[in-house]
């Protein structure tokens, strides 16, 4: 090690000695050198030596109370993704336990994906199970995100809003159900920096302009606060810290709820530490008597822990001076939790202990999410699952026995009859909240007393427009599981059925024995054990033929090719351009057909492409279209794709069809049409019908002059009073 390295391994060192502890440090020594030595020469995209990263990483990690081994692992993440090092080089230095968390950390990065989803999908997907076996390697993979994004700045723009929203979107959740608040916080803050830098200053500088008088009026109120206590309490032991919310939380509530910076009551905050959990509600009390209380404002998170182990009295009052101010009450030990929660309990060396059962069941998050995705071949839905199952909100409802479910906000009864239990989701027919009788799309809040209404009757289960209204992943796959085993013959008919009609849209026509082979091709690659299983799975929902579409249609294109090879035009001459009657310039062709293609409809100002078809010119499509290759070079023919684009003088409207859902209430369609004729928008034809669920869809057809004003027509339908969601659909 050179000098400067040296001075960062007793930087660590010295970390180690002020944290407390006993640590390998033979072990971690080593990790540091040899990272040191397999990253010689590279530099980071900050123009450091790259070893200065697993170095922070492992900062980190020793900042987070974590043992010696995920010390080491730290130092080791990259050098198995970015070295020539293997997990068994790993495996053979520094043994079994660092092996597993390195290779856990490490992303797949070196499998064929034909999407940057469905990487990190399957990268999340690894790291979920390794997590099963040892949560050490979601913490070591926070630290590491969390080192990336204090060094963001240096990554192209492009970049960091993409590593941001992923960042909000996927590791905050995540380190917010492990407990992690420093980690979680930072990571937020990090990320809506980047992504909405205006909103983010507007916010510093609020916080900034008020930051002197309102320190100043709660010192104030915190030596008020103790004096009071040491009088009411004496000899009990106390801490007291002032906290402010941190500016992603202000972020939501400004603007994601709405709120104004002064409606905010819980900026500012007392935090009181006391030994044990009945002084917690003593405190309570002789605060509330203190200061006035804001009703609806209390929560007890004592008797009701939330699932990342939280656990704290947190009640808003109001000063002399009418400051609104949080005050939250916890013991030492929760204090703790709340500040590294799994990380402050998680042991390590103590083999199978109450303390390690407890964590198991306080994991058993990640097992459902797993669970959840076993049936799906749509990888991408783990990514879904994560967004919606890990939300940083959480309800809390009431069985009539008094048994508290926990659910993602945005639930409904549905969600929570099949968190009670799968047979109680599948016999349900209704459910009444406090008393009254709801629809089955009720979303559940905070508080209410949920009674599911059930039925014995043989042979009933849960709808499939059950799969549209429940919201997280472990009522989906509980729904998608009864219909897979006890509607086989249903199945395999509804997803021939749908299938057929697919293959008539796509233009798939073969005989009826080539029909046969084909589908099981496609059941064989799709690893199915034969078409009756692949025919079931759409039929329930475990595969969803849009997203396998694509792949199809090149295994068509190839299948045709193979069997009668055609003349096509494999040479374009030199470009030239040509106005289509369309407003569609072909770059290289003059004188052709040009139509829309039917499959995606595309409007001006859409990205397009063309496709050279048998007969029938040039047919345009969106370029995101299911039926145009991601990777034109690739496909089964790409000499036939050429590029086209939109004249800019074409003016003409164009027909696009909305479907519009909605809660069904009377004047309904009433208010669309008003908010269409305001809006000065021909209408050429409408369509109403009403769900099982309750809710109303309305199919239109309006005219547009080009995505732009579609976009503007959209939004306004979407503010229509009961209006949830307006889609452009192919017709």
């Amino acid at each position: 090690m050179n000098a400067e390295q040296q001075k960062n391994y007793e930087k660590l060192e010295k970390q180690m000695r002020d944290f407390g502890g006993t640590y390998n440090t033979d072990l971690i020594k080593k990790a540091f050198e040899y990272c040191v030595e397999m990253h010689r020469g590279q530099k980071r995209y900050t123009n450091e030596e790259y070893y200065i990263h697993p170095f922070n990483v492992a900062s980190i990690i020793v900042s987070l109370g974590m043992d010696s081994e995920s010390i080491a692992a730290a130092l080791l993440h990259d050098v198995v993704e970015d070295t020539d090092s293997t997990i068994d080089d790993i495996k053979r230095e520094f043994g079994d336990e660092v092996a597993l968390l390195v290779d856990g950390v490490t992303k797949i990065g070196k499998l064929n994906f034909s999407t940057k989803e469905q990487q990190q999908a399957e990268s999340l997907r690894k790291m979920l199970i390794a997590m099963g076996q040892d949560i050490r390697v979601i913490i070591i993979k926070l630290a590491d995100r969390l080192h990336n994004m204090r060094t963001i700045d240096a990554m192209p723009e492009q970049k960091q809003r993409d590593k941001s929203l992923e960042t909000l979107e996927i590791y905050a959740p995540i380190a917010h159900r492990l407990g992690i608040r420093p980690v979680k916080e930072e990571l937020e803050d990090l990320a809506i920096k980047h992504l909405d830098p205006v909103a983010y200053k507007e916010i510093e500088d609020l916080l900034m302009l008020r930051k002197q008088h309102r320190e100043q009026i709660l010192e104030e109120i915190k030596q008020r606060i103790e004096e009071r206590l040491h009088e009411a309490m004496p000899g009990v032991e106390m801490a007291f810290q002032g906290r402010i919310k941190s500016i992603h939380g202000i972020y939501r509530k400004m603007y994601v709820q709405g709120k104004d910076f002064d409606e905010i009551y819980d900026i500012y905050a007392i935090r009181i530490i006391t030994d044990t959990v009945a002084n917690c509600y003593n405190i309570l009390g002789i605060m509330h008597d203190m200061f006035r209380p804001i009703p609806n404002r209390f929560k007890d998170y004592i008797s009701t822990p939330k699932p990342n182990m939280y656990q704290s009295l947190h009640t808003t009052v109001i000063s002399r001076a009418g400051i609104p101010f949080e005050i939250q009450i916890r013991t030492f030990d929760m204090h703790h939790t709340a500040e590294f929660g799994i990380a402050a309990h998680w042991k390590y060396k103590e083999g199978i202990t109450e303390n390690n059962r407890r964590m198991e069941d306080r994991l058993a998050w990640i097992r459902q999410i797993l669970d959840s995705q076993a049936n799906s071949t749509d990888v991408s839905d783990l990514v879904r699952s994560i967004k919606v199952d890990l939300s940083q909100e959480d309800v809390f409802a009431v069985t009539p026995k008094g048994d508290v479910i926990n659910l993602p906000v945005g639930s409904t009864v549905v969600d929570f009859a099949f968190a009670i239990h799968s047979a109680v989701g599948t016999r349900m027919i209704g459910a009444k909240v406090d008393g009254k009788i709801v629809p089955i799309n009720h979303e559940v809040k905070t508080g209410e007393v949920i009674e599911i209404l059930t039925t014995n009757q043989p042979g009933h289960g849960p709808s499939r427009d059950w799969l549209n209204i429940a919201v997280t992943s472990q009522a989906k796959s509980k729904i998608r599981s009864w219909f897979k085993k006890e509607k086989r013959t249903e199945n395999i008919a509804a997803g021939k059925l749908e299938i057929e009609k697919e293959f008539r849209r796509a233009g798939i026509d073969l005989s009826e024995d080539d029909y046969n082979d084909f589908i099981e091709e496609i059941a064989k690659k799709l690893r199915f054990s034969g078409a009756d299983e692949f025919y079931a799975a759409i039929g329930y929902g475990g595969v969803l033929l849009s997203r396998i579409m694509p792949r199809i249609k090149e295994d068509y294109s190839k299948r045709i090719s193979a069997s009668s090879p055609q003349n096509v035009i494999t040479a374009i001459p030199e470009k030239r351009r040509t106005k289509s009657s369309d407003g569609v310039i072909v770059e290289g062709i003059d004188n052709c057909l040009v139509k829309l293609s039917k499959c995606c409809a595309p409007l001006p100002g859409d990205d397009i492409i063309g496709f050279i078809t048998r007969g029938h010119g040039v047919s345009i499509h969106k370029r995101d279209c299911p039926n145009v290759p991601v990777n034109i070079a690739d496909s089964a023919e790409p000499e036939r794709w050429i590029a086209a684009h939109w004249d800019g003088t074409k003016s003409d409207a164009f027909v696009s069809t909305l479907q519009i859902a909605a809660i069904d209430r009377d004047g309904l369609l009433l208010d669309i049409m008003n908010s269409v004729y305001n809006m000065r928008v021909p209408v050429h034809g409408v369509n109403a019908r009403q769900t099982k669920s309750g809710n109303c869809i309305v199919v239109m057809s309006v005219s547009a002059e080009s995505v732009e004003h579609l976009k503007s027509i959209i939004s306004k339908l979407e503010k229509v009073n009961g209006v949830f969601s307006v889609e452009r659909i192919n017709q």
